[in-house]
Parts: structure tokens; C-alpha cells; sequence
């Protein structure tokens, strides 16, 4: 095989594994939107004659014990209702966010599995939050610029009288995210294995310990004498 198709094959490599992160983007985007437009559907009507007290009266579908529930919330904030006061500002951040987000998606090295799989988590969450800020009709504030994003999953804890924000499936994905980018250094890693990512994806041929071997002629490790002037 020539360097030409060796090079054809390794783009054509890259843009399969690129396809396929994309569509684990979307599959979290579609679980997110789905579950937040089910759950909003099926408590709604129902939501005053469920029981309640037990967080400032709201009321709760309980799923587990008092300690986990399902309760309808919209959120105008980012987590903890932060930013809930420039809205603007807060939409705009999210909107760069995905655009660094999916930029980082592509650029990202296929050998850190852990760093591109952290990416697609953090990315498909920000996009499902993002779709209610740009496409959600504005429910219990008027005048708000944007729709607020829709949560339902809740968690109190009753002995400490601790209640856990409300979130959503694209919460979760990008607290899920956050950590694994954190575990994954932030996509750092030794050179070497860069540059083995790099050969596989041109084409080049890897030996069995992951190097590129030397140029036909030249002997593994060997330096290559240097002339000096006289």
C-alpha cells in the first residue's frame, strides 16, 4: 500500500470514530429532551395532588423512600440558580461553550479514550440545557428573554434536611464529564503516545510495542553522525 492510501485510510478512520462520538452527542441529547418533555407531560396535570412538605411544600412524585423523587422545576440560572440575573450573559456562555466543546471534539487525539469520552458527555448536556434556554416558551417569568431549562430529577436528605438542586439527564452527563476530564488530566499525555496516534491515523505502520520504526537502512536507536567544521 502506498503512503497516498495509507493516508486516505487513516482520514477515513478518523472521520468514523468522529461520526461516532457525534451520535453519542445526539443520543444524549435525545435522552435529555425526551425524559425532560415525558416526565413535564405525565406529573403536570397531576402535580398538585402529589405529595409535598417536605422542601418548602413543592410537590413530589417519590420514586425511593423521602430521599429521591421526581419534581417538576424551571430553572432561568446555570447550576445552584447562578447567573439567574444576566441571562444574556449566561446564554452566550453556554453557546461558546458548545462551540469550544465541539471544536475540542474534533481536535481531540482518538488514543485518550477517557478525554474524548468526557467531551461527548459535557458537550451532549450543555446542548440539551442550551435547547430549552433558545427553544422552551418562557413559562413562570414574562418577560424573561429566554426559556428556562426544565428539571425534575430530586434528591433531599431528610436527616440533614439537605435538599440537592433539582437536575436534569444533561446535568448529570456533564457532572459526569467534568469528572472524567478531570481524571483524564485534560487530555495531557506523553508525547510518544501522540505521536503513535498520529502514525496510526496517516497510515504509517506501528510495531508491535506501538513505535513508528526507522527509515529502511537505519538501525533502531542508532544516532546519525554529525559533520563538524574544522
Amino acid at each position: 500500500m502506498n503512503t497516498g492510501s495509507r493516508a486516505e485510510t487513516g482520514s477515513g478512520s478518523h472521520w468514523r470514530r468522529l461520526g461516532l462520538c457525534l451520535a453519542f452527542v445526539a443520543l444524549i441529547v435525545s435522552v435529555d429532551l425526551y425524559s425532560k418533555a415525558a416526565i413535564f407531560e405525565w406529573l403536570g396535570p397531576i402535580e398538585n395532588t402529589l405529595p409535598s412538605g417536605c422542601h418548602g411544600g413543592h410537590h413530589r412524585y417519590l420514586l425511593v423512600g423521602n430521599w429521591f423523587a421526581l419534581m417538576l422545576n424551571v430553572n432561568y440560572g446555570a447550576a445552584f440558580g447562578q447567573l439567574d440575573g444576566i441571562p444574556y450573559v449566561l446564554v452566550c456562555g453556554r453557546v461558546l461553550a458548545v462551540i469550544l466543546l465541539t471544536w475540542l471534539v474534533f481536535r481531540a487525539p482518538f488514543g485518550h479514550r477517557l478525554y474524548l469520552t468526557s467531551l461527548v458527555l459535557i458537550l451532549g448536556g450543555a446542548l440539551g440545557n442550551l435547547y430549552d434556554n433558545l427553544f422552551q416558551p418562557i413559562q413562570a417569568r414574562p418577560g424573561a428573554p429566554f426559556g428556562p431549562v426544565r428539571d425534575f430529577i430530586d434528591v433531599y436528605f431528610e436527616f440533614r434536611r439537605w435538599h440537592f438542586p433539582t437536575f436534569n439527564v444533561g446535568d448529570s452527563c456533564i457532572t459526569v464529564g467534568a469528572v472524567l476530564l478531570l481524571l483524564s488530566g485534560f487530555g495531557g499525555r506523553p508525547e510518544a503516545e501522540g505521536d503513535e496516534d498520529s502514525a496510526r491515523e496517516s497510515g504509517a505502520r506501528v510495531d508491535g510495542e506501538g513505535r513508528v520504526p526507522p527509515p529502511a537502512g537505519e538501525e533502531p536507536g542508532r544516532v546519525a553522525p554529525t559533520r563538524t567544521l574544522d
